[in-house]
């Protein structure tokens, strides 16, 4: 399997993530998540922002963006978040001149259209992100979940997995050794889970965005 992050020009594909919030379907089929906001920086209008594309500061380029809500917005510039992860940013919107209205968008998530990516280059090629609602299976073909994200902490990307018993959710590195079967077309993946995989003892690691 090969995944990739959304790019832009020299931006090459490494792979991608879900953020840390609660995922909305998009309004339209047809999107990439590329982005969601967090909490409000300063009194300006600033905001904080997760960004999910290959090279982080490229989501600028994307112009418009499209909000989980189906509104479009613009991002004026965005800067690292000194001493955070890689994907943090700080971002300027367009017509956000206020803490208050930089508040307004925290969790709000942003998309693409999958038009606006270049053609895989390979066949088995996709997007992290074309994982969101595939079914997960057992390796004798029982289904035991649903994934709801894929976030990534520094460690590599991991699979959020909703269980299909108790709505529990719990976190799967995404390896070959956990994952050997992604199977995009069919809607599902085949992962090799732990047996307390759904235990209540395991958290998921705090959010920053």
């Amino acid at each position: 399997m090969s995944a990739r992050k959304p790019e832009r020009g020299a931006d090459i594909p490494a792979s991608s993530q879900q953020g840390g919030g609660e995922f909305r379907l998009p309004p339209r089929d047809d999107l990439v998540l590329v982005g969601e906001f967090g909490r409000a920086h300063g009194l300006k209008g600033e905001v904080r922002l997760k960004s999910f594309t290959s090279v982080s500061a490229a989501i600028v380029d994307y112009d418009p963006l499209i909000t989980s809500q189906g509104r479009t917005i613009s991002l004026k510039n965005a800067r690292p978040v000194g001493g955070a992860a890689p994907d943090m940013l700080i971002a300027q919107v367009a017509g956000v001149t206020s803490r208050e209205a930089a508040e307004a968008l925290n969790r709000i998530q942003l998309f693409i259209a999958r038009e606006k990516l270049p053609p895989p280059e390979e066949e088995d090629e996709f997007l992290l992100a074309d994982l969101i609602g595939l079914t997960v299976e057992n390796e004798t073909g029982e289904s035991t979940g649903t994934i709801v994200g894929v976030p990534n902490y520094g460690g590599g990307d991991l699979l959020d997995i909703k269980s299909a018993a108790t709505g529990a959710t719990a976190l799967l590195p995404f390896t070959k050794a956990f994952v050997p079967v992604v199977d995009i077309a069919g809607k599902r993946i085949v992962a090799a889970l732990p047996e307390d995989f759904f235990a209540p003892a395991r958290h998921q690691p705090e959010d920053e965005a």
